[in-house]
């Protein structure tokens, strides 16, 4: 509690916590189904919805009360996250702006802080997008070849990026780039960090941002983008030059905490459903659920959905306390994502063939959780970090 209170944080009580939960819930309550399927239907981006959460102060959950926000630890951000997906919403339109919130917050000036944050926690800031990947590097995020090339008053950026998401609707891009060539010896070196102004890019360089919305199988508002001949300040740089890629893996860990409250949401959704359904379903003159067939299946999801969620909590615990948490970060992105699309396919089952129907919803949501067993990170890729840095084997990648 002491660390937490050391970093601008406040500590809620259970009893404040499930407050939270339920206000968020009741917020939720006003986008029903039907509002999410016709966004998903267009692949819409939910403003009404995100402009809804900003005026409630939930985006700005992460943000220290000195700059506006409401100065609440990882494990009530995780909260935020959950229920949004457990009421049958889609959390991607919003979850950067609080997992970008550890790079600034930690390895930001004290001008950026003061010139972004009240904003970004008022809502007069769209901040959504982080822009890393690459076509050419994918989970090697060390091998990225976009290049930031610093002049007397700046940097010049040149490169292109996919999955950046939601940089349509942001005023703000947080940018990983090279400042030196790639030393194979010591790959993670020559990285940066930069904190873009787009607003200042759209106005007076619009030819130097080009943006290309891609289609995916769910909703996820996602782009590739170009970077030609960007001319960028010098204050656009989070912390020291080379040291990038430091700051973005303080970054990953939020991100694989916030992501599976998110599944685990997704989970419950599912169980919910499933088991909601399955007291009311009746073939053969009585309720389905009285069938171990339905019955066993949906205990044993709700029981890895129940295992996952213990991980989270001590994970964002640690997180919220400065300690040590990439083990029990990626456990619980894993074990989240693996017991989400359990729960997925178990409700699938249970619903038969209403499962494939729209407006049971199952199927949107079956589609959207099964990116959390490749995104942020395949899971194979947490297989392998567990095994080399928790188990002490050899490097494997």
């Amino acid at each position: 509690m002491e660390k937490l209170q050391e970093q601008g944080f406040q500590s809620l009580s259970e009893n404040e916590r499930e407050a939270l939960r339920q206000d968020v819930r009741e917020l939720c309550s006003k986008f029903p189904n039907t509002y999410w399927q016709k966004l998903d239907k267009e692949r819409q981006y939910p403003y009404e919805f995100v402009e809804e959460l900003t005026k409630s102060g939930y985006l700005s959950i992460l943000i220290p009360k000195e700059y506006g926000g409401k100065g609440y630890g990882m494990t009530e951000a995780t909260i935020v996250l959950e229920e949004i997906n457990r009421s049958g919403g889609h959390a991607a339109g919003c979850h950067a702006q609080m997992y970008t919130m550890g790079a600034l917050l930690k390895h930001g000036s004290e001008e950026q802080k003061r010139t972004y944050l009240p904003g970004i926690a008022d809502g007069s800031i769209k901040f959504q997008a982080f822009s890393v990947t690459e076509a050419n590097a994918g989970s090697n995020t060390t091998a990225i070849e976009t290049f930031a090339e610093k002049t007397s008053d700046g940097y010049v950026i040149n490169g292109h990026k996919n999955w950046t998401s939601r940089v349509l609707q942001s005023d703000l891009v947080m940018l990983l780039a090279r400042t030196k060539e790639v030393n194979p010896d010591k790959r993670t070196e020559g990285l940066s960090l930069f904190l873009i102004d787009l607003r200042e890019i759209r106005e007076n360089q619009p030819e130097s941002f080009v943006v290309e919305p891609v289609r995916t199988m769910f909703n996820y508002a996602t782009n590739k983008v170009w970077y030609n001949d960007m001319k960028v300040p010098l204050n656009s740089l989070i912390g020291e030059e080379g040291k990038g890629f430091r700051y973005v893996l303080d970054g990953m860990n939020a991100e694989r905490i916030l992501l599976s409250a998110e599944a685990i949401g997704d989970g419950y959704f599912f169980i919910d459903r499933a088991t909601d359904y399955a007291k009311k379903r009746k073939v053969f003159e009585k309720q389905i659920g009285e069938n171990q067939g339905i019955q066993f299946p949906l205990s044993r999801a709700y029981m890895a959905v129940k295992a996952a969620d213990t991980v989270r909590y001590e994970a964002a615990r640690k997180f919220d306390n400065n300690e040590k948490c990439g083990e029990q970060a990626n456990m619980a992105k894993f074990l989240s994502s693996e017991a989400s699309w359990q729960a997925a396919n178990t409700c699938l089952d249970t619903h038969g063939g209403n499962g494939f129907v729209d407006e049971y919803d199952v199927e949107r949501k079956f589609r959207e959780t099964r990116m959390y067993q490749v995104a942020p990170v395949s899971n194979n890729m947490i297989m392998a970090y567990i095994g080399q840095h928790v188990l002490g084997l050899p490097r494997s990648y």
